[in-house]
């Protein structure tokens, strides 16, 4: 599917978007372990909850925030995201931090690593924000919108000193990859919630003016699953470059406490704020980044999976 036939949805919810200014609210995956088959087993029982198991207020309120998302809203937020995420790297590969020894070594750079570096992982890192900048410019071409200048965020605000030693970068990209991992998580349940409501609306016979297909619903599913899934690539790497052992340590990637992408208290969007906000830190473009990427990025093949 192209995605230039999708319906064209966007300007308003950007703009909507850039006036809220928010995004990142806290990071800690929940783990599933032991949990994960009586969840399972509970969330398929067919058998009628009694008054004391029905959802708790909160999960009431996560429903009805992901029922007010709409297809531009999800794919504006991750535009952002994308577009922080091309930041970041970008920064990492730029920054001080990259002389460190687990990356290019001392005088090193992305271009030139030191018999003292690990050229692999300054590899990790360079193409990582070749994919970051792959995923934006799908969603741009979603939203219909026609150069990263026309983005709804320009700047991102990094805590001080991010880019200087590998500690404070490791663990922001960490945190990043994390909540995008549940941003996408979520996007992939909504939008298939929408194909269901869509499709149950046609075989009732009812009008409706719903823009997408239940078909193009189901695909934008598959999409955000297929950048999930590179995301989790991102989180397990960047382990890897700080020895976290083992780098794989989940048998289930987590929403990261987001329960809607766009609406609601947990939202991927309500998580946004530190990194559009300027007391959070020191600025850094996406112009910048896009326009001296080149020089550092590695690039990667693929493209998004088939209609």
């Amino acid at each position: 599917m192209d995605f230039a036939h999708l319906p064209d949805e966007f300007f308003r919810i950007s703009e909507q978007l850039m006036n809220r200014r928010k995004f990142f609210h806290g990071v800690g995956a929940v783990g599933l372990g032991a949990m994960a088959a009586p969840l399972l087993l509970s969330a398929l029982d067919p058998t009628p909850l009694r008054a004391d198991e029905r959802e708790s207020s909160a999960e009431a309120a996560s429903e009805v925030a992901q029922a007010k998302d709409t297809v531009a809203e999800i794919a504006t937020a991750a535009l952002i995201a994308e577009d922080l995420a091309t930041t970041f790297y970008y920064n990492g590969l730029v920054g001080n931090v990259i002389q460190d020894p687990s990356l290019a070594g001392s005088g090193g750079s992305a271009t030139h690593v030191t018999s003292q570096g690990n050229v692999g992982n300054v590899n990790y890192i360079q193409a990582a924000l070749s994919e970051e900048i792959a995923h934006a410019n799908l969603l741009r071409t979603l939203l219909k919108i026609p150069t990263a200048g026309k983005d709804p965020a320009q700047t991102f605000y990094f805590p001080a000193g991010t880019f200087d030693s590998i500690g404070p970068f490791l663990a922001l990209l960490d945190a990043l990859e994390n909540a995008f991992i549940g941003a996408y998580l979520n996007a992939v349940q909504e939008f298939g919630k929408q194909a269901a409501w869509v499709r149950s609306q046609e075989m009732a016979r009812r009008k409706h003016d719903d823009t997408y297909s239940p078909e193009q619903l189901v695909y934008l599913s598959k999409v955000s699953a297929s950048i999930m899934g590179i995301e989790s690539e991102h989180r397990v790497l960047g382990r890897v470059i700080s020895n976290s052992n083992p780098a794989n340590n989940r048998n289930y990637e987590q929403t990261d406490n987001i329960t809607a992408v766009y609406n609601g208290a947990n939202s991927a969007v309500k998580a946004l704020t530190p990194f559009l906000t300027a007391s959070t830190g020191p600025a850094y473009s996406l112009g910048t980044a896009l326009e001296q990427q080149g020089s550092v990025s590695l690039p990667v093949a693929g493209n998004p999976p088939s209609f």
